[in-house]
């Protein structure tokens, strides 16, 4: 396991992956794995049995407490720690004890993550609440310069009566470069349809101990530490957004419209994250990462878009016109379109170039050229504090919303979305830097100031869907199915396209009248910040 510097708790430094259960025989026969530099341990079958109180109070503190039997009368003893909901992606604070019992040795964890909770109540209330059974198969790998163990985990979680199968792979790095533990996975990837995954066995176990209903996953908050550095701050924000968009994706591919929102929402983020951080961000990587973002960005937002049509304005016009023929030809031709496209974005999202993407962001974000570049060639030292940048950050964009939005209402709708566009990325930076400047007086002025921003993002957003829908309905009207239909019915759809589209039409000045609204508010905001 590799270690940080004194003082520090030890950190694992891993990456799990998920590999259909289909594609194990691949795997292991990878040359990856049979080559002269990889070994194989003999398969070991290992139960973990994990610990908690009736109300999840180690949960509630990102931390877990297993126990694996290593052999016969070899337990061993694991407390693990999250750090900003982002442990499933590349690290976590981990101790190990061996023991010699079946319970928790407690005072054999006074020195980790759990030292804050261990009293006399926690240990009367410590109980096996689930356990993992799975048979593992250990690789010994020398990659690069680097020592990394490759572990085949197939079996169950089990909690009580339920239990799901769990099929996964760990690469952990024991010795080295962690740039070398991204290559190993990458390379795996071109062979095996492998992906990043972020939950843990433990998130596994707690999920259907819970019996939680499977949700899109939205933005978790961000914690950054005044004294955080730029680079260890834009890490912290990358790695949630990161997390957010792998999340949902399970989710997204069986069709949750929501799960597939909340991945745009990640990659706006994320691209709103790499914009702040410009100053340290600038080389070809980043660069071509970006170019890659606007790609599963623009193959998401037609099945958006087309939802956003069909659930805000046709189904309305169809709830008030049940009888009307024209409003059901357009509703049968968009939710067509709308398969259409999210069979598209689904496409995008299962294939080879969106898992690449996922794992070449996740390599960039913790080992990318940015984090070696000399300082004067990324234009800002990478260890200079957030806080300071952060200001400078929050005061050009806040007093580039308040000169965009002076004259709202003489605006046409691309000049309104660019607008949103600025309000939507002060909006996310406000959200990534809260913590960097605590106070009572800080804390209000900011949560007035994000209220003030949702309101005018909202508004704005309501009228750049009037003029996308106001394009969508053009194409209706321009479409192969609707040539190819017979006249009546033509006629029919392009009567209801027209009453849509007039309905539309009529929102605007209302909608406009609310942003202008926003704005003013917005204008009368303090900085949080000063």
């Amino acid at each position: 396991m590799s270690r940080v510097p004194e003082m520090s708790p030890p950190r694992e430094i891993e990456l799990k992956l998920d590999v259909p259960i289909g594609n194990l025989p691949r795997l292991i026969a990878s040359p990856l794995l049979k080559g002269a530099s990889a070994f194989a341990r003999k398969p070991a079958s290992l139960v973990s049995v994990y610990f908690d109180t009736d109300k999840l109070k180690l949960r509630q503190r990102g931390l877990s407490l297993r126990l694996r039997q290593m052999g016969r009368g070899h337990i061993r003893q694991t407390v693990k720690q999250e750090h900003n909901g982002n442990a499933a992606l590349f690290a976590r604070s981990e101790w190990e004890h061996d023991i010699c019992t079946n319970q928790p040795d407690l005072d054999a964890a006074r020195e980790t993550g759990l030292a804050p909770l261990l009293n006399k109540k926690l240990r009367r209330n410590l109980r096996p609440v689930f356990e993992t059974r799975v048979h593992r198969k250990v690789f010994q790998i020398h990659s690069g310069n680097s020592d990394i163990e490759l572990s085949i985990d197939k079996g169950t979680v089990e909690a009580g009566r339920e239990s799901t199968p769990l099929c996964e792979v760990e690469v952990e790095l024991k010795q080295g470069q962690a740039s070398d533990l991204f290559k190993l996975a990458k390379m795996l990837a071109q062979e095996i349809p492998v992906q990043l995954a972020v939950k843990s066995k433990a998130d596994r176990g707690y999920a259907l101990l819970t019996a939680e209903k499977i949700e899109p996953v939205k933005a978790a908050p961000v914690t950054l530490a005044p004294d955080a550095d730029l680079q260890s701050a834009f890490q912290i924000i990358a790695r949630a957004c990161l997390h957010q968009l792998v999340a949902n994706q399970s989710l997204m591919l069986a069709g949750d419209a929501e799960a597939l929102h909340q991945m745009r929402v990640a990659l706006r983020r994320l691209r709103a994250a790499i914009s702040l951080f410009s100053g340290i961000l600038a080389d070809s990587q980043t660069n071509f990462l970006k170019a890659e973002f606007k790609w599963i960005t623009g193959e998401l937002g037609p099945a958006r878009e087309f939802e956003i049509f069909l659930k805000r304005v046709v189904k309305p016009a169809a709830d008030r016109e049940h009888d009307e023929p024209g409003i059901a030809l357009v509703s049968q031709e968009l939710r067509h379109r709308r398969e259409r496209a999210l069979a598209q974005a689904r496409a995008a999202v299962d294939g080879q170039r969106f898992r690449d993407l996922a794992l070449d962001t996740a390599a960039w974000i913790e080992t990318g050229d940015w984090t070696r570049n000399a300082d004067h060639a990324a234009g800002m030292p990478r260890e200079r504090p957030v806080a300071a940048v952060a200001r400078v950050e929050l005061r050009r964009r806040w007093k580039k919303i308040l000169k965009l939005g002076k004259r709202l209402d003489e605006l046409d709708a691309e000049r309104r979305h660019r607008l949103r566009i600025q309000t939507k990325k002060l909006r996310y930076a406000t959200e990534f830097f809260s913590t960097l400047f605590p106070g009572n007086k800080s804390t209000r002025r900011r949560k007035r100031l994000v209220a003030r921003l949702e309101q005018l993002q909202d508004a704005l957003g309501d009228l750049n869907d009037i003029a996308v829908n106001g394009k969508l309905s053009e194409q209706l009207l321009d479409s192969e199915e609707t040539a190819g239909k017979r006249r009546s019915g033509r006629t029919k759809k392009a009567f209801a396209v027209g009453r849509l589209s007039g309905r539309e039409e009529a929102l605007i000045a209302p909608v406009l009248k609310q942003a202008q609204e926003a704005y003013a508010a917005l204008t009368k905001s303090k900085p949080f910040w000063d």
